[in-house]
């Protein structure tokens, strides 16, 4: 869990009645601004050396914690170094090895279907465009924006996951529960310099303190722009 240590900031927005549906341009700009400076340097929690790991463990991540894919990485990519070694490895073998981070079975089998794609199609490198990893086995558009956001420094489209589902919502700055819809809805208002980072930002909020069933508005420092900060909800 990331702290932070910041200073009450000058209340700027006050909301109005009918102002929740479409967020004004000033709040999202304040709401971005104080995320900064709550999380000044976010980064990825899952622990990677190259594009191809991180793509991995992104794969591993689904329905397992950062914290659980990490340790098994430790293992996973010390036994199996390279991309060919994945596509290679025993099946079975491979899914003992990976067993913990739940749907085992399917992971390995996504993992060793991109790697064989990743070595056939793009001479063993993961390709850098969202047309081409979203065709890769098990690789959605989540996966894909986290291997080009962090692996790449390109900023194409925003990760939505669970957390970012939950805090974009209780800020009103979706009303949608599609993960394809809620990113078009940031994209939209959200600058495209910090597509990368606000993602981190918010899914370090929505775990320390906008968590799911009782969410700390109390500590919440964006309390003062978000309509669902007296009354959650969600």
């Amino acid at each position: 869990m990331e702290s932070y240590n910041v200073q009450r900031m000058p209340r700027k927005v006050v909301k109005r009645a009918g102002e929740v549906a479409a967020p004004r341009a000033e709040r999202v700009d304040e709401i971005v601004r104080r995320l900064r400076a709550m999380y000044p340097r976010p980064v990825v929690s899952l622990d990677f050396r190259t594009p191809w790991e991180l793509l991995a463990a992104t794969i591993l991540a689904a329905q397992s914690t950062d914290a659980r894919v990490n340790m098994v990485t430790r293992d996973l990519f010390a036994k199996y170094p390279t991309v060919g070694d994945i596509a290679r490895a025993d099946t079975a073998e491979l899914e003992q090895d990976i067993r913990t981070t739940g749907y085992f079975r399917s992971k390995a089998k996504s993992l060793q279907g991109a790697a064989n794609v990743i070595l056939k199609e793009h001479g063993g490198e993961v390709p850098q465009t969202l047309e081409q990893l979203v065709e890769l086995p098990g690789v959605g558009r989540k996966t894909a924006n986290v291997v080009l956001g962090n692996a790449f420094g390109k900023s194409v489209g925003i990760v939505v996951d669970t957390h970012v589902t939950r805090v974009s919502q209780r800020l009103a700055l979706t009303s949608h529960s599609d993960p394809v819809k809620i990113e078009q809805d940031l994209m939209e208002i959200i600058p495209k310099r910090e597509w990368v980072k606000f993602a981190h930002r918010v899914i370090l909020h929505g775990r320390a303190i906008c968590i799911a069933r009782k969410p700390l508005c109390g500590d919440c420092l964006l309390n003062e722009v978000c309509p669902s900060a007296r009354e959650p909800r969600l």
